[in-house]
């Protein structure tokens, strides 16, 4: 099943004429699920190759603005295209303050909406994987949230199978999906006569804004890809402390530890264009990105391969360059 990172918005703060508000979409398989919905995203979908999907699922980080402003105007439009599918906005405390102040603004919805508070070490169960609710530290409620796949069965040893004398057909089928089997001659095989160990999931965390944060850490231990923010290089870590934001080494160093694939850096500060915060993270963690808007991150199993960035990987598939953090 595919997995990858549109990376719609990657500018803190404010938009610049380069880097729209946050926002990130992950796409796995025929899901498509949006993290923060800052000022344009919409027309960032409608610009990329992307489109405007009919999201069922948003999830918020918190409530300054550069992550949600884009969500009104995105909820109105729903509605003018005669949506009918529901959708679910989720967020930390004072998610369902925002939005009686902004029924003023959205009016109506037409389709089934509805509003879902989260916090920090709450799981959301879903067909295959489970999203984590991650605590950050922004000096505000904030969470950041992991998506964390279900191990795989093993690989399928056809060579055992035939030696076993294992039909062709439904019950292989079962066997790989681990489900005990009885053949015609009455025997019940296990899966483990036919499967090898168990394979990992993917891992992808996403933090919002944040300070470096030992929760972060531990929850993103041996992802897959870590999308963290860097709103500020090295030689403001005093105003990224008292502003509660990260360094792009702080996000480096932390990386290192948690022993993740890839790093991606994101929230830039409007006074980077980011090659400064790339040079800066490398040196303490050398397998770190730093995504432009449209940018994708493709995400395969690990028997497939390293996490790789896609430059301009939303615009279309002749715009696609793929770039391996080393």
């Amino acid at each position: 099943m595919d997995l990858d990172l549109v990376f719609l918005g990657t500018s803190g703060s404010a938009p610049t004429a380069r880097r729209s508000a946050s926002a990130l979409l992950l796409r796995r398989g025929g899901e498509r699920i949006l993290f923060d919905c800052g000022e344009g995203t919409q027309r960032q979908l409608l610009q990329s190759a992307v489109g405007l999907v009919d999201l069922r699922e948003i999830f918020l980080t918190h409530f300054h603005l550069d992550h949600w402003l884009g969500l009104p105007g995105m909820l109105k439009t729903f509605a003018l295209r005669d949506r009918e599918l529901p959708l679910t906005v989720y967020g930390p405390a004072g998610l369902r303050e925002l939005f009686r102040e902004l029924r003023r603004l959205v009016g109506r919805l037409p389709y089934p909406f509805e509003l879902t508070e989260v916090r920090g070490g709450d799981t959301l169960a879903r067909d295959g994987y489970r999203l984590l609710v991650v605590p950050t530290s922004h000096g505000v409620p904030a969470v950041g949230y992991a998506l964390v796949e279900e191990p795989r069965p093993g690989r399928f040893d056809v060579e055992a199978a035939d030696a076993l004398g294992i039909p062709a057909g439904p019950e292989r089928g079962a066997l790989q999906r681990g489900e005990s089997v009885t053949l015609p001659d009455g025997r019940v095989l296990t899966p483990d006569a036919v499967l090898g160990p168990a394979r990992p999931g993917r891992r992808v965390v996403y933090t919002g804004d944040t300070a470096p944060s030992e929760v972060v850490a531990a929850v993103a231990e041996a992802a897959d890809v870590l999308v963290h923010e860097a709103t500020f290089a090295d030689e403001e870590a005093t105003r990224a402390g008292e502003t509660m934001h990260s360094t792009a080494r702080q996000a480096a160093v932390l990386a290192r530890e948690a022993g993740v694939k890839l790093l991606a850096l994101t929230h830039v500060s409007p006074r980077y264009f980011g090659p400064e915060l790339v040079r800066e993270a490398r040196e303490a963690f050398p397998r770190t990105v730093v995504p432009r808007d449209f940018d994708t991150i493709e995400v395969p199993f690990p028997e497939r391969g390293e996490p790789v960035l896609v430059k301009g990987g939303a615009l279309g598939a002749a715009a696609g360059d793929k770039v391996r953090a080393r």
